[in-house]
């Protein structure tokens, strides 16, 4: 089993996950956290088919967790989840170019302000939708190859996208327009020709940037498009984020590397799975008890870290 996708309920408590199957499992966090937990705590309390394929990426709103797979994205709503009753809300396909396209879709984004997803994958396009009516508004097209990853300026409406052309590109969401790009394989630093050039996982801080893939994983600062600092780091990255004064990665191995944003590497905590593919870092002030990061990749656990330091414990679907 593989599992690609995780996302936390917006009451904090509950996590979800999604595998190569099809299938999303929900855990119950403060079931497995609590001092009175059983083996049976860290089994899901819910299963349920949510796509014919693999379950790429997961994202939640205030009420509804969306899904996406092959082609089209789907919503289901938490509080019927947490009934077992997993229905789907509704589903919906970007308009593609020929009828007998069916791209992966392996990358969600809300954007709060707008109240609207982006989607992206395997038709090298972003697409917008808006999640009122759930109507496409626009597209964004200047990939060349598959796209993996999006992340989101939170402070300037700019969305940032990576993938296997090795670019990441800027949008600015108001004029549809890519405003910067950054071919990072050209830079003799990061470039690492034996692994290629694909971006696979990128995070976003302010001014300032974290991408690897093929190429290193590299610190940029956006307006200078400048790469401040190369992590020392052999394995391809698959997941990386921001938190606190630390960078996080995941990818090829089983550790989670925290790293200083000087390059120092703070630590490798070990997991249970020899890859790693999703990192879910649980803030929702809702449920502080349940502050905890998830890791999942290439096995049926996902490992549950109540602090940086050591893997508490596992959930397994």
């Amino acid at each position: 089993m593989t599992i690609f996708s995780q996302s936390v309920s917006p009451c904090g408590k509950f996590l979800a996950a999604g595998n190569n199957y099809g299938q999303i499992a929900v855990f119950s966090l403060s079931a497995a956290l609590s001092s009175e937990a059983k083996e049976e705590s860290k089994k899901p309390v819910v299963t349920f088919q949510a796509h014919d394929g693999p379950v790429y990426s997961m994202v939640s709103t205030d009420r509804h967790l969306l899904s996406a797979g092959d082609g089209e994205v789907k919503a289901w709503l938490w509080a019927e989840i947490l009934k077992k009753g997993c229905k789907e809300l509704w589903r919906r396909q970007p308009p593609y170019r020929t009828s007998l396209e069916v791209p992966e879709i392996n990358a969600l984004l809300l954007v709060p302000k707008e109240n609207s997803l982006i989607l992206a994958g395997g038709d090298c396009q972003l697409h917008a939708m808006d999640l009122e009516t759930g109507a496409f508004t626009r597209a964004l097209r200047g990939h060349t190859d598959y796209i993996h990853c999006l992340a989101l300026r939170e402070r300037s409406p700019e969305v940032l996208s990576g993938g296997e052309d090795g670019a990441v590109r800027l949008w600015d969401l108001r004029t549809a327009k890519e405003v910067q790009t950054i071919e990072v394989y050209k830079h003799e630093e990061c470039s690492r020709p034996h692994n290629g050039r694909w971006i696979g996982c990128l995070a976003t801080d302010s001014d300032w940037m974290v991408c690897g893939g093929g190429p290193a994983l590299t610190l940029w600062h956006l307006r200078s498009s400048t790469p401040t600092t190369i992590f020392p780091m052999r394995a391809p990255q698959k997941h990386v984020t921001f938190y606190q004064d630390l960078i996080l990665s995941a990818g090829q191995g089983r550790c989670v590397n925290q790293w200083q944003l000087s390059g120092e590497l703070k630590a490798q905590v070990p997991g249970s799975s020899p890859g790693l593919l999703s990192l879910s870092l649980n803030q929702q002030p809702a449920a502080p008890e349940c502050k905890v990061l998830t890791a999942a990749g290439n096995s049926c656990r996902v490992d549950v870290f109540t602090n940086l330091g050591y893997r508490a414990f596992s959930l397994s679907f």
